[in-house]
């Protein structure tokens, strides 16, 4: 692996870090999965059925959009909230780094 290739690899828990902090908070993490399940929703949707209230469900969402974990758009009165995969799938893949990494390390014991 060239040096350029293992900084790279070396800046990923870096960069997916935020979303980490981000996912780390459970009423976020049932909201991405119920965009994950159920693709793009109003808040009002998301906030059915929960104990959560809609202003507490906003500031969640407005969280995971800095880090671009989902985005919106607005469609008439509503904001429509949806799921930024390539985000997860970039903590996915650091996660899997890390993985081999520990992999790796158990096999020299």
């Amino acid at each position: 692996m060239s040096a350029r290739n293992k900084s790279k690899v070396g800046e990923r828990p870096r960069y997916s870090a935020p979303i980490f902090a981000a996912l780390g908070d459970e009423t976020r993490l049932q909201l991405i999965s119920r965009l994950c399940r159920d693709g793009p929703m109003s808040i009002t949707c998301l906030t059915y059925g929960t104990n959560v209230t809609r202003q507490a469900v906003t500031k969640h969402l407005e969280v995971m959009r800095k880090v671009g974990l989902v985005r919106n758009k607005t469609r008439g009165r509503e904001r429509i909230w949806q799921l930024q995969a390539q985000r997860l799938n970039q903590a996915r893949h650091c996660l899997e780094i890390i993985s081999k990494q520990w992999d790796d390390a158990l096999g020299r014991l």
